[in-house]
């Protein structure tokens, strides 16, 4: 199956109403402002059994600190500007290492290890080296694993780079949201282009092969023009991957994005614009449009996983990764296993008090019903493909698949036609409607009138 081309057409006034929805990103379903108490330590003690030998595992490191806090930020993090923290978190990491490597010990390979924040990229070097050799002692690794590091240009210095090489780096993905001196003030993130192209060429000198960059757009201040020039300057870079994503501004959940002027923002209209020009630039100089918010240069892993229907995606977003089995470590982390959703505790101060004692960190999940696998897998499909096939779905799921293809049949010909159309057994969102692919995916998503979870624009 081939990914389909970048969603760079507007869409009709018809589907202009859809803008202002606030929907999940849909980087897991059913997705976390559902997941309770019910999903303990014993549950996943038991997913954790269930693990086979042969299995492959992914692992995902949680770093919960920040230097600085960037005004944009929706992750779990904290900043500060003393070590003794994040030592003391680092600490029991390793215990935590050491109870998850026990309960999963013969019972999987590991096939990718992701570490995410915060910023990762602040630890100590040596701490860095401990920690690639803890997870190498606890966890059986395949020869060709991946290792991934989100990178914030200004924490790099040689000793850092020296010591993510060190542990295996093979891809590297660097934040840099806009350049623009006026945008980078109002988020609390100044880099300049200088500096990151110097960790680029830093990172590729030390044989990475994938470099990421990260832009955004919806940020205060930013137009279509300096969004285009934003662009620009990041494909000089000649990044073998972009994310393009969206401005989330969830004050309610992030009380430091209060610091950012509602005034300044630009509103759904104008944040369509921006991402249409933006994916149309990228488009244009060479690379393939995945799902939403993703572009590879054609010969990445990801485009080709893309091409041959096989792209994921899972809590870091857009990946090859088949994985079926993620682990979280750190606070605020989430797993999946095949029988469902588990989430660490995200106080990192009770985090610490529970590892140390040899125990799982786990605060809540949900275990998934075979409703939940059938919607899940069509709200995946969406994101990626944009399409879903309906004999796909009936063979997989039997009787539940054949509830939700009556439900799709009624989307396809009722209000959410121009959303989703029926074309020959194959359910598609059209062309011009794709940047509204949450708000269709939001529509196989029973949970999502049933809590009090918010949630960003659509686009």
């Amino acid at each position: 199956m081939t990914a389909p081309a970048a969603p760079v057409h507007s869409p009709s006034p018809t589907q202009t109403a859809g803008l202002g929805d606030n929907v999940p990103r849909y980087t897991s379903y059913p997705t976390a402002p559902h997941f309770h108490p019910g999903v303990d330590a014993v549950t996943v003690r038991g997913w954790m059994n269930a693990l086979e030998g042969d299995d492959e595992i992914s692992l995902y490191v949680h770093i919960p600190y920040c230097d600085r806090l960037c005004w944009f930020c929706a992750c779990h993090t904290k900043q500060t500007r003393h070590y003794a923290p994040v030592a003391t978190f680092l600490r029991s990491l390793h215990k935590e290492i050491e109870t998850v490597g026990r309960l999963v010990s013969g019972r999987g390979r590991v096939r990718a290890v992701h570490f995410g924040g915060g910023s990762p990229t602040m630890l100590k070097p040596e701490d860095i080296l401990m920690l690639g050799k803890a997870l190498r002692d606890r966890f059986d690794f395949l020869d060709d694993a991946s290792l991934s590091v989100e990178i914030d240009p200004n924490d790099m210095d040689e000793g850092r780079l020296d010591a993510f090489a060190a542990i295996g780096m093979t891809r590297a993905s660097l934040g840099v949201q806009d350049f623009d001196p006026r945008v980078q003030k109002a988020i609390n993130r100044e880099q300049s282009f200088a500096l990151t192209k110097g960790i680029v060429d830093a990172v590729r000198a030390r044989g990475v092969l994938s470099v990421n960059l990260d832009l955004l757009y919806g940020l205060p201040h930013q137009t279509c023009e300096s969004v285009a020039v934003t662009v620009a300057q990041a494909l000089t870079l000649a990044p073998d991957r972009l994310a393009l994503f969206g401005y989330a501004h969830v004050p309610w959940f992030k009380k430091h994005q209060t610091m950012i002027d509602e005034a300044w923002l630009p509103d759904s209209a104008a944040r369509l614009a921006q991402s249409q020009l933006a994916a149309r630039l990228i488009v244009d100089a060479g690379y393939e449009a995945l799902g939403l918010d993703h572009f590879a240069r054609p010969q990445d892993m990801l485009a080709v996983a893309a091409r041959a229907g096989k792209i994921r995606r899972n809590f870091q977003g857009y990946t090859e990764d088949q994985c079926e089995t993620l682990i979280g470590l750190g606070p605020s982390s989430i797993s999946r296993y095949r029988q469902g959703h588990a989430q660490n505790i995200v106080a990192t101060g009770e985090y610490e008090k529970v590892v140390n004692s040899g125990r799982l960190a786990i605060a809540r999940g949900v275990e998934f019903s075979l409703d939940d696998l059938a919607r899940g897998w069509i709200i995946e499909r969406l994101m990626c493909n944009f399409t879903f096939s309906a004999a796909e779905l009936v063979k997989r799921f039997g009787a539940v698949g054949q509830t939700l293809l009556c439900e799709a049949s009624r989307l396809a010909i009722g209000g959410a036609g121009q959303l989703l159309r029926l074309d020959g057994e194959n359910f598609v969102v059209p062309q011009e409607s794709r940047p509204l692919v949450r708000t269709v995916a939001a529509k196989f998503d029973k949970y999502l009138n049933n809590g009090t979870g918010r949630h960003s624009l659509a686009v």
